[in-house]
């Protein structure tokens, strides 16, 4: 049997879009002789459609889509995902269209409800499971988490005789997640002795990237074919063939996440144009290779606003940087708006020491001047804070935070040096100096991160420790960190709550990301003081 996956890049909501990529992939399959083609999970609605699942219009406009389709498998069979609605209840379900009808559907079992996932909030799970035939062949149809849960439904469908199983997933990307789903889905295979097909999703929604990379294993495990990451991709394969060996991901794929998810969000949004403040630092050079990665040189401005603190180098690598990268710029000095700020509050400051209200003051009037910008000519700016940053709260609220998209808001600091050295390698984008200078925002004289917070090599693998692993503060002070640092840095990422609620969304490349995946309370007694 020769099977097709259509990884394809779908839009939440764009029902005419989606169908005619579904149908388009459906003769493509046909072209190439395949007897089946897969879809992703909710390849129809687009994936997360969150609360527009508990609209009955949207949940209508999906189901006429579906029918349009169904005519167009003649001479072909098709697993398409959809939202299925049945006696006032919603199911995660996939279609199977064999010869331009529909034969059957199966609804999702295991619905998630952690981290990103909130599935149990818009579906009911299946209570039956069937196998369906296709050239003479019995298979069945998972979606997404029902491989993954515990219970394995491969075993109900092996004794029901199916001969292979799809997998048809939304399975969102973070580093290290690939490997995750080699090793799970090969056991899978190789213990019941049952090939399996993964069709994955691609592209980004929101905080969300789909990396694609679907799957192929025969029934010993073996990985036979994989789908490109990070892009769209038409697999056609039988379910037998040469075992293959993906290399390891890295910061590579960490790249790539981000150059997508920045590219989908402004395409999906409606923009075509990106603006950010080029302060001559790693964060703002790093995003900005990113933004000419994603969207092309032509579509990035960058926006010098230089004050009596920012250093002469700060000024010539903002400059080198933006001509290595071909970008725009504008000169937009802010002392003189400086000064006004301190003239219009001269009353009421003049019974306080100079601290971090002035310095906040030259952030926000920044984020004033990059967002004006974005107002008058359409342009989306892309915040540059990274994660370090935003975790202990080493930020301003509508200075540096401010945006419509966060890029780095899920890249610890001393891994954003490890992505300036990655864009690096083939050409010097990126200034040496910039990379070596120490970190400092310029808001005072002779300023430097680590006078606020402890140095990066120290704080981020406790961040990480904290966030990412969910460490307790025992655990990670016997890693070998210092009791008390460890209990300030807690401290400090439970104090800024506050900020993190106004933050812009955040592409998400970490098993746990600010954002949809962390929800947190602001007014909270945890840590105790």
């Amino acid at each position: 049997m020769r099977i097709a996956i259509a990884q394809i890049n779908t839009e939440v909501g764009d029902f005419k879009g989606n169908a005619e990529k579904i149908i388009t992939h459906i003769s493509k399959a046909k072209d190439q002789h395949a007897d089946m083609v897969i879809f992703p999970e909710m390849a129809v609605t687009g994936y997360p459609a969150e609360d527009l699942w508990l609209r009955k219009e949207f949940i209508e406009k999906n189901l006429t889509a579906l029918k349009e389709i169904i005519p167009r498998t003649k001479g072909i069979g098709a697993v398409i995902g959809f939202a299925f609605e049945d006696d006032e209840k919603l199911f995660n379900s996939a279609a199977y269209i064999l010869d331009g009808k529909l034969i059957g559907t199966q609804h999702k079992t295991h619905l998630p409800n952690y981290g990103v996932f909130d599935e149990k909030r818009y579906f009911s799970p299946a209570n039956s499971h069937q196998v369906f035939s296709c050239k003479g062949l019995k298979f069945a149809i998972t979606i997404c988490e029902d491989i993954w849960a515990e219970d394995d439904i491969i075993a109900e469908y092996s004794r029901q005789g199916a001969s292979f199983i799809i997998n048809i997933s939304a399975s969102p990307f973070h580093k290290g997640k690939l490997q995750e789903r080699i090793s799970l889905l090969s056991k899978r295979a190789a213990s019941h002795n049952i090939p399996i097909v993964y069709a994955n999703l691609v592209g980004a929604q929101d905080e969300l990237v789909f990396d694609g990379t679907s799957l192929i294993f025969d029934g010993a495990g073996k990985l036979i074919a994989k789908g490109n990451s990070f892009q769209e991709d038409f697999i056609v394969s039988t379910l037998h063939g040469s075992e293959i060996f993906p290399a390891a991901g890295g910061d590579e794929e960490i790249l790539q996440a981000l150059i997508l998810g920045t590219r989908d969000f402004l395409r999906k949004n409606n923009f075509q144009d990106a603006v950010i403040g080029l302060s001559g630092g790693i964060d703002s050079s790093v995003t900005a290779a990113i933004a000419v990665e994603s969207l092309g040189k032509e579509h990035v401005v960058g926006v010098m606003m230089p004050s009596r603190y920012t250093s002469k180098e700060s000024g010539v690598d903002a400059a080198q940087l933006a001509k290595n990268l071909g970008i725009r710029t504008i000169q937009l000095p802010i002392d003189d708006i400086v000064n006004s700020y301190s003239q219009a509050l001269a009353k009421e400051f003049e019974k306080g020491n100079i601290g971090k209200a002035e310095e906040n003051i030259q952030a926000r009037i920044r984020g004033n001047l990059l967002m004006a910008l974005s107002n008058k000519f359409g342009w989306l700016v892309l915040a540059t804070g990274n994660k370090s940053e935003i975790a202990a709260g080493y930020a301003t609220l509508y200075g540096d935070l401010a945006g419509g998209l966060a890029v780095l808001a899920d890249v610890l600091k001393t891994n954003v040096y490890r992505l300036a050295q990655l864009i690096n390698e083939k050409r010097e984008v990126i200034p040496k100096s910039i990379i070596g200078r120490v970190p400092t925002a310029e808001l005072k004289p002779g300023q430097k991160d680590s006078d606020t917070l402890p140095p990066y090599e120290l704080l981020d693998p406790v961040l990480k420790a904290y966030l990412e692993d969910r460490k307790p503060e025992e655990e990670i002070v016997q890693m070998g960190y210092a009791p008390e640092m460890v209990k300030g840095v807690v401290k400090m990422v439970h104090a800024n709550e506050f900020k993190r609620a106004q933050i812009p969304p955040c592409i998400k490349v970490s098993p746990m990301a600010f954002g949809k995946g962390w929800r947190m309370p602001i007014c909270q007694k945890h840590p105790a003081p």
